[in-house]
C-alpha cells in the first residue's frame, strides 16, 4: 500500500475563488495546500470574463450574491489599492432602449438601494448623451461604483499572501476521486507524481468541476450536489476606438446580463457574453454568432459599424439553474453542516460576480469550516 501524504488544508482549484479561499485560511493559521488540475492558475473561467468589479445591482435582496457581491465589491476596491493591482473604478450606465425599459431601471434602482448600494441614479436620454455622445437610450440608470480590474494580478497577489503564509500551490494535479473518513477526506491525486493524500479539511473550488469532483467522493450524500448546467458566453472585440468610456450595459436578459460593452485597462472595448445553454464544455467562438451581436449592440450603440466585430473568446458559467428555470440562481456555500461530513465544504455555481466576490466567499468559507 503506498504512503498517504497527511495534510491539514486542500483547497481543490486555484481559480480566483480558489486562491482568495486558501488566502483566507492561510492566514487565519490554516497550512493550506491548493491543488489544481491545469499547468497554470486561474486558467479557465477566471480567465474567461469580463474582469468587471460589479456593485451588487442584480441580485435578489438577501441571496448569497446580494450579500458577497456588496462586501466583496468593497473589500476588492480596498485590496487592489493597498497592493497596487491595476483597476479603475470606470462606472457603469445600464441603458434602457425604450420607454417600456425605464420601469425595468426603477425597479433595478430600488434593487440597488436594498442591497445597500447607494450610489446609483437615473439619468434621462439628454443626460446619458452628455456623459456618453455615441451611446443612444431613453434613460440609463448611473452606477459609479462598478469597476474594471487586471485579474490575473490579482490571483498572484492571493498567491503571493497564500505563500507569505506558509501555504503552496501544486499544478498539474487533478483530484481523482477520495472517499470520507471519520474525520478527514482521503484524496486520491492524479499528474505526473500521483499520489494518495488524507486531509482535516477539504475545500471544492474546482469551479465547473466542482459537480465531478464531489460525485467521485465515496460516502458523500448525493442530494448535497445541486443540478449542473452550462452556459456558455461568447466575447467578441472590437476594431477601432471605443464608443464609450464607462461599462454599457443593455437591460438583462434570462440568464446573463446582456451583451454589454466592456473595456479593459488599456481602453480596448469588447462586447459580450450572449447566452448559449450547451451539454458539455467547449469554448470554440462561432463568427456567425456576430450577426445577433450587431443588433444587440446597436440598440444602445447605433454607429456600430459593419465588419468590426472580431471572435475574442468564451467562457462557461457553471449554473445551478437551467433555462426553463429563468437561468438565475444563486451562489452555493456549503460547509460541513451542509456537506454531511465535518472536514469537507463545497462551492457550486460560482459564477459572475465571483471574481468581484472572492474576498467574501473566502471569509464566509473560512467561518463555515472554522475549528
Amino acid at each position: 500500500m503506498s504512503e498517504v501524504l497527511a495534510l491539514d488544508c486542500v483547497v481543490i482549484g486555484g481559480g480566483v475563488v480558489g486562491l482568495a479561499v486558501a488566502r483566507e485560511l492561510a492566514m487565519a493559521g490554516r497550512d493550506v495546500v491548493v491543488l489544481e488540475a491545469e499547468p497554470l492558475t486561474g486558467s479557465i473561467t477566471s480567465s474567461r470574463n469580463s474582469e468587471v468589479i460589479h456593485a451588487g445591482l442584480y441580485y435578489p435582496t438577501g441571496s448569497l450574491k446580494a450579500e458577497l457581491c456588496v462586501a466583496g465589491s468593497r473589500k476588492l476596491y480596498d485590496y487592489c489599492r493597498d497592493r497596487h493591482i491595476p483597476h479603475t473604478r470606470c462606472g457603469k450606465l445600464v441603458v434602457a432602449s425604450n420607454e417600456a425599459e425605464v420601469a425595468y431601471l426603477e425597479k433595478l434602482l430600488k434593487q440597488a438601494q436594498a442591497n445597500g448600494v447607494d450610489d446609483c441614479g437615473l439619468v434621462d436620454g439628454s443626460e446619458l448623451v452628455r456623459l456618453e455622445p455615441d451611446i443612444i437610450g431613453f434613460a440609463a440608470l448611473v452606477s459609479p461604483s462598478t469597476g474594471i480590474i487586471d485579474s490575473h494580478r490579482l490571483m498572484e497577489a492571493y498567491i503571493a499572501d497564500i505563500e507569505a503564509h506558509g501555504g503552496s500551490i501544486v499544478l498539474n494535479s487533478p483530484v481523482l476521486g477520495g472517499e470520507f473518513l471519520a474525520d478527514a477526506v482521503r484524496l486520491s491525486v492524479g499528474g505526473r507524481d500521483p499520489v494518495e493524500i488524507e486531509a482535516k479539511l477539504v475545500v471544492n473550488s474546482a469551479g465547473l468541476n466542482a459537480w465531478a469532483v464531489s460525485e467521485s467522493i465515496a460516502g458523500l450524500d448525493r442530494n448535497a450536489i445541486p443540478e449542473r448546467h452550462y452556459a456558455r458566453g461568447c466575447y467578441f472585440s472590437l476594431t477601432g476606438r471605443a464608443p464609450a468610456e464607462r461599462l454599457i450595459y443593455p437591460v438583462p436578459e434570462p440568464g446573463g446580463l446582456g451583451v454589454h460593452l466592456t473595456l479593459d485597462l488599456a481602453g480596448q472595448a469588447r462586447f459580450g457574453p450572449d447566452v448559449e445553454w450547451v451539454e458539455t464544455i467547449d469554448y470554440d467562438v462561432d463568427p456567425s454568432r456576430a450577426d445577433k451581436f450587431y443588433g444587440a449592440i446597436r440598440r444602445y450603440w447605433p454607429n456600430l459599424p459593419d465588419g468590426a466585430l472580431q471572435p475574442a473568446y468564451s467562457g462557461m458559467r457553471p449554473k445551478i439553474v437551467g433555462p426553463n428555470g429563468g437561468g438565475a440562481g444563486d451562489f452555493i456555500v456549503q460547509g460541513p453542516e451542509t456537506t454531511g461530513h465535518p472536514a469537507y465544504a463545497a462551492l457550486y455555481g460560482i459564477e459572475s460576480p465571483g471574481l468581484t466576490a472572492s474576498m467574501a466567499i473566502a471569509e464566509r468559507v473560512a467561518r463555515l469550516t472554522s475549528r
